[in-house]
């Protein structure tokens, strides 16, 4: 199952700011980064000003291996309660990445009926418009 979108309703945007910029533009290049605080070496995802760990505001970017599991997952199957401009049904996951965060996204390629707890996946890149990728994740080979 891969997403679709409905013509004519506006895509949702991320909002783009300093603190987050600097993983967008890792995704626009098919490129899953992550912050990590310099000080204490916390990696670090949603990306913030302060690492939550040591207060520290000395950020970096560093490369993420790409691959996790499956930590929660829900699939929208009743439009009332999805996002209108996404087709149903959709696959929302939670997915713990190896690097030792957890990023909220969707599956690519993958029924509901295949989906579970534990399922190890990796990241893809979907460019769903001339402006906007976003990453997702599809069923990963142990």
């Amino acid at each position: 199952m891969v997403m679709e979108y409905n013509p004519g309703i506006q895509l949702l945007r991320p909002r783009v700011d300093f603190d987050n910029q600097g993983y967008w533009d890792g995704i626009k290049q098919h490129k899953l980064i992550f912050q990590k605080c310099k000080y204490c070496g916390l990696l670090i995802h949603r990306p913030r000003p302060m690492c939550p760990r040591c207060n520290s505001m000395d950020m970096e970017w560093v490369p993420s291996m790409g691959k996790g599991t499956v930590y929660s997952w829900v699939n929208f199957v009743y439009a009332n309660a999805a996002y209108p401009g996404i087709k149903v049904p959709y696959l929302v996951v939670v997915v713990e990445m190896l690097d030792g965060v957890r990023i909220v996204s969707n599956m690519y390629d993958v029924p509901p009926d295949e989906i579970y707890v534990g399922m190890p996946v990796e990241v893809v890149f979907d460019d769903i418009a001339d402006d906007l990728t976003l990453p997702k994740f599809k069923r990963r080979e142990v």
